[in-house]
């Protein structure tokens, strides 16, 4: 058979093997996780992220910089700890970790941002109970 045919019904040559790969994410994905910082930290979101975030806006310039140090940063570390083997389920760790890294970055930077400035965060500032 011709590399350009495909094969019959019944033929015993089996189909190609199917690749699906979860880790590294694409430049798209993580292009997608910087806007979404960028979202978070800019205030630019809805009022149940806002409360998960309470420590107020950032300006767009600052978040902008900020998102992609965070995202950078946990993309270091998750690639610095994935294994060097390509299964799915550690590409599913890694992703995970990935995940966790950027929240806790993220988290860090803001708690940081409202310690520098000496204001509270914003939900104990209208006197609101967590």
């Amino acid at each position: 058979m011709a590399a350009h045919e495909l094969p019959r019904a019944g033929s015993a040559s089996p189909p190609p093997p199917f690749s699906f790969a979860v880790w590294p994410p694409t430049r798209r994905t993580r292009d997608a996780v910087v806007r979404r910082l960028v979202a978070v930290l800019s205030g630019d979101t809805t009022t149940a992220l806002r409360k998960r975030y309470p420590y107020g806006a950032v300006p767009a310039a600052d978040a902008e910089r900020a998102a992609r140090a965070v995202e950078a940063q946990a993309f270091d570390a998750a690639s610095a700890s994935s294994s060097s083997s390509s299964s799915v389920e550690d590409g599913i760790e890694t992703l995970q970790l990935y995940s966790r890294e950027v929240s806790n970055r993220l988290l860090a930077f803001v708690r940081s941002r409202s310690s520098a400035t000496g204001a509270p965060p914003a939900s104990a500032a209208a006197g609101e109970v967590a």
